[in-house]
């Protein structure tokens, strides 16, 4: 591809973050019009010849999930039409990750689906970003590229966190990501094992682990409505934690999130900008947000240049 030119376009889910990448790897972004009929079907147009070009698409399947996913599939099948080269679906956040598996009666695997789609609308390649399991590559008949924000909370981490850090999995299922992230910064691991009450109602926290007197980093891909974070962060303090942070690649926050946070005992959330956050959760004092445009550059740069990717791997 080194003699295709590079073409990075954007969709409404998160131009902001399309822009930030545009600056970072020096492309001005696709001349496009993007609208809606009255009936808020998609209108597109792509604005300029792309011909022969390696196009990437950026558009994470964020709130509102359905009316995103559809408007991607929409600009990927004009750039197929259009004769482009190569196309990348660039997904930071991966909507329907958390429906993988049927685990119970007459339910879809809703993230194999979403793969389908975006093969039959025209994508040749997938870049995406701490998927919910790693697995989901599989569902794709495509090259899929899954990055992980890491370095960039190590980054972060490493600079404002002292020694006497433990990194929590806030589940079992989370466990390879906390113990990814201890072994690099030199931490301890423990876990929260979460129960049914014997009403079967609540969930009692059971923290395994030392954490007394300790740092504690919640590490977990997504954070929607924080029940499960401010909970375990709840029984993290009982158990004599001295702080509780809370690291989240995907900061859904959807729901009664925000005011959980504000009134946990949380000290900090640190989430990324996958998803586009909302006003309120750019002025909050508990939230911070880390930017994960310089990889996403890098990742686009090395598929377009045919290079490798796993440098940026950890």
């Amino acid at each position: 591809m080194q003699n295709k030119q590079l073409k990075l376009f954007t969709g409404s889910a998160h131009p902001q973050l399309a822009r930030e990448i545009a600056d970072h790897i020096g492309c001005p972004l696709g001349r496009s019009n993007l609208k809606r009929f009255s009936d808020t079907e998609v209108s597109f147009q792509i604005g300029e010849n792309i011909r022969g070009a390696d196009v990437f698409i950026l558009q994470p399947t964020c709130t509102p999930v359905d009316s995103h996913l559809v408007e991607l599939c929409v600009m990927i099948d004009a750039f197929r039409r259009s004769s482009a080269s190569r196309i990348t679906a660039v997904m930071p956040y991966y909507g329907y990750a958390r429906q993988d598996r049927k685990d119970k009666p007459r339910v879809p695997i809703s993230a194999k689906l979403v793969a389908n789609l975006l093969s039959a609308a025209g994508a040749n390649r997938v870049l995406t970003m701490d998927l919910h399991k790693a697995q989901i590559q599989a569902f794709f008949d495509i090259p899929v590229d899954h990055l992980f924000a890491a370095p960039v909370f190590i980054e972060y981490l490493s600079r404002r966190v002292e020694a006497d850090l433990t990194i929590v999995s806030p589940d079992a299922g989370g466990v390879e990501r906390a113990r990814a992230y201890a072994k690099r910064l030199g931490a301890d691991l423990a876990i929260i094992d979460k129960r049914r009450s014997a009403d079967g109602t609540a969930e009692v926290m059971h923290v395994v682990g030392e954490v007394q007197g300790r740092t504690c980093i919640i590490q977990d891909d997504i954070v929607d409505t924080a029940g499960t974070l401010t909970r375990s962060a709840e029984a993290l303090r009982n158990k004599g934690a001295a702080c509780v942070f809370g690291c989240a690649v995907h900061g859904v926050l959807s729901g009664p999130a925000l005011e959980r946070i504000h009134n946990s005992a949380l000290e900090k959330l640190v989430v990324t900008n996958t998803i586009p956050p909302r006003p309120e959760i750019i002025a909050s004092k508990k939230v911070e947000i880390l930017s994960v445009a310089p990889l996403l550059g890098k990742a686009i740069q090395s598929i377009h240049q045919e290079t490798s990717v796993s440098s940026l791997f950890v």
